[in-house]
């Protein structure tokens, strides 16, 4: 399915979020805060333009995705980029090698979200940290009424208009619906081993930063 939508998955996403999808890498960028000589790696990272923040900052950035039909299409755009194929469940990186793990927008595709927390903390070294950036619940109770009705209504025949694979986007709105609230994936962080979990709200929920660390051994 995201081989299908690999062409226009960035313009899709920009039209289908009124433009905050450019809002929210900027805040997930500001929450990894990549420095020089650090190693990221940035899960679900589709053609790799979540990636570039990491990289202008002066980090080592792996982009890593199940879709290679993704992967390949980033190859067009950032040849230089060490893209790689990789399952979150099952990740093909040794124990505490990164100093920073990000996903955006792809743990709500994985089938077992606390296996793919667990391997996302096996990859970071002891005191690194994650940022998590996904779909969440609004907040505010009229807003969230009006939201779900986008996504059920609206969503679809957008995306119908600039996707290459309009049905891909009728997943995604029943996804999102189906995602845990913020206090829920908090719960799951923590079981899956990570410590000081946190989390902040974008566009009044609609999107939820969730960070957490590993405690040093």
């Amino acid at each position: 399915m995201f081989d299908d939508v690999a062409a226009k998955y960035d313009l899709t996403n920009d039209v289908l979020s009124l433009g905050q999808a450019r809002l929210w890498r900027k805040a997930v960028a500001r929450a990894v805060d990549a420095r020089p000589g650090e190693k990221v790696l940035d899960l679900a990272a589709g053609t790799g333009t979540s990636s570039l923040p990491f990289t202008m900052a002066g980090a080592y950035v792996v982009p890593c995705d199940f879709s290679v039909g993704m992967l390949r299409e980033g190859k067009k755009r950032n040849p230089w980029m060490p893209l790689t194929a990789g399952d979150a469940t099952r990740l093909p990186f040794a124990d505490g090698v990164f100093d920073a793990v990000t996903i955006s927008f792809g743990l709500r595709n994985v089938q077992d979200t606390v296996a793919a927390l667990r391997e996302m903390l096996r990859v970071t070294r002891p005191g690194g940290r994650v940022v998590i950036c996904e779909f969440s619940t609004p907040t505010w109770a009229p807003f969230r009424t009006v939201y779900s009705e986008y996504l059920m209504r609206a969503l679809p025949p957008v995306a119908r208009a600039v996707s290459s694979s309009p049905d891909a986007y009728v997943y995604l709105a029943e996804s999102i619906r189906a995602w845990p609230d913020q206090p829920e994936l908090a719960a799951l962080l923590q079981e899956a081993g990570w410590s000081k979990v946190a989390w902040r709200n974008l566009t009044g929920g609609v999107v939820a930063l969730h960070r957490g660390t590993k405690l040093p051994e």
